[in-house]
């Protein structure tokens, strides 16, 4: 099942979120291909404000489970974190769940 998690960023917390960065693109690496897409978005002076993920995991807890292990999470960067489940209909990768 695929699922968006959408992450708000504390503010003032940029440094944590560059010191830790290598920790988490290498927690999303060891994922593999269960991550379809991630990356930071931008506040108004295009600087990191939070993630967008889209990941496949089997449930909502299995998804819990792997998101409290964030590097990101660990060093108390997000102020929220949202996770719906999600449905990718435009532009699909090949073998996405329609």
């Amino acid at each position: 099942m695929l699922f968006i998690v959408h992450t708000r960023d504390n503010p003032g917390m940029l440094e944590t979120r560059l010191e830790t960065r290598e920790a988490h693109l290498a927690w999303l690496a060891d994922a593999g291909d269960r991550v379809k897409a991630a990356g930071p978005w931008l506040d108004g002076s295009d600087q990191p404000a939070g993630s967008l993920l889209i990941v496949e995991m089997d449930d909502r807890a299995a998804l819990k489970t792997w998101l409290d292990t964030d590097p990101y999470a660990l060093a108390g960067l997000f102020e929220s974190v949202e996770t719906a489940p999600f449905r990718w209909v435009v532009n699909a990768p090949t073998g996405a769940p329609l």
